[in-house]
């Protein structure tokens, strides 16, 4: 499957790395959409892509699928017409916390009979929560996300401190670069109005940890994630982009686990 990729900062770096560079068996990203073409031109001959600057010219491009892999603004800027062309797997999630956004790529999707894919990210047991609330009766999801205090907070403090405890639709308004899990939780469950949320700003930890928890008819279920980072960047967590990579080899699978 011939990739089409939006952005080219860490996580971009890291698919072409692991597609392109590593030679993967049934994927490769062959167009890299860039706002601007002199400051990325080595990806070129790094990695055997070509280069667009014209989102039109991109798509028309020998492309299957495209990945986002930009920032929530490309999202909301792009996101419709990219739709209108191609199937998309979204990184950004946090600009589909905008009601009226979400409302118009369900609409376009539709419309156009294009997919779209939203990778599990830092997380996991998405399908869990998805069969679990098939019939529309889990009562109760809550996240609790423990981060390196420093990337929260810029007061130095000697304990953990809760920095937000509400629900998610409040905690993405408050930390919208930090509650992408919180989001992806909510479109999965019950919304970002039932689901609640605990931000921990912990200055003793160096690792990013979530913790989910799920009550409903099926009984209750909880998972912990303690998550590494990218090595080529501390803020990006290795996870959310593996995620992406297991999410475009499951695209064409004829047998389907746990989706």
């Amino acid at each position: 499957m011939n990739i089409g990729l939006i952005g080219a900062g860490a996580i971009a770096h890291f698919l072409l790395e692991e597609l392109n560079h590593n030679q993967h068996e049934t994927l490769r990203i062959k167009s890299v959409l860039v706002r601007s073409r002199e400051k990325y031109q080595l990806l070129e001959s790094e990695f055997g892509v070509s280069l667009y600057t014209d989102l039109k010219e991109f798509l028309d491009s020998e492309i299957d699928m495209v990945v986002e892999a930009a920032n929530i603004q490309a999202v909301k800027s792009l996101l419709p017409s990219v739709i209108k062309a191609k199937d998309v797997v979204i990184i950004s999630v946090g600009a589909l916390a905008d009601e009226a956004l979400l409302m118009e790529v369900s609409a376009l999707a539709n419309e156009y009979k294009s997919s779209v894919h939203l990778p599990s990210g830092a997380i996991g047991g998405l399908d869990l929560l998805q069969n679990a609330h098939a019939l529309g009766t889990v009562t109760s999801v809550s996240l609790t996300t423990r981060k390196p205090a420093s990337s929260l907070i810029d007061k130095e403090i000697d304990e953990a401190e809760i920095v937000f405890e509400g629900k998610a639709v409040d905690a993405i308004k408050q930390f919208p670069k930090n509650m992408n899990v919180a989001i992806v939780l909510s479109l999965a469950g019950i919304g970002i109005e039932k689901t609640s949320v605990c931000l921990v700003a912990d200055p003793h930890s160096d690792k990013n940890i979530h913790q989910v928890e799920v009550l409903g008819d099926f009984g209750e279920a909880t998972f912990t994630i303690t998550n590494h980072s990218l090595p080529e960047n501390p803020k990006t967590s290795y996870l959310a982009a593996m995620s992406i990579v297991g999410t475009l080899e499951r695209v064409n699978r004829k047998m389907k686990i746990g989706n």
